[in-house]
């Protein structure tokens, strides 16, 4: 929902970073707390949330703007969002799930 507001006021990435950014605080705690169940404070855990969300980050923005620029339009833009957000979804859940909250 945030990329979709953003895209009002600004262009495509832009618009795909904030958006992922502003879900990584979400994800951490969810993924901390509810998901892997780990409560204890961890630096380390934090080091490598942020490692891999970086990451991600650019697998995430890099897959959008391929996409569109590939895809012609009008789909473009909404299947770029999906191959952008499944590609960094898949990738996270392995990260968190080998490395980060192992």
């Amino acid at each position: 929902m945030v990329y979709w507001l953003l895209l009002h006021v600004t262009s495509h990435s832009p618009a795909k970073a904030v958006s992922f950014l502003s879900g990584t605080v979400v994800a951490y705690l969810l993924n901390k707390y509810w998901t892997f169940e780990k409560h204890r404070h961890s630096y380390a855990e934090m080091a490598k949330f942020l490692a891999l969300y970086l990451t991600t980050l650019a697998a995430n923005v890099g897959v959008n703007q391929l996409a569109i620029f590939l895809l012609p339009p009008p789909f473009n833009v909404p299947i770029a969002f999906l191959a952008a957000t499944g590609t960094s979804t898949v990738l996270n859940f392995i990260g968190q799930k080998w490395w980060v909250f192992r």
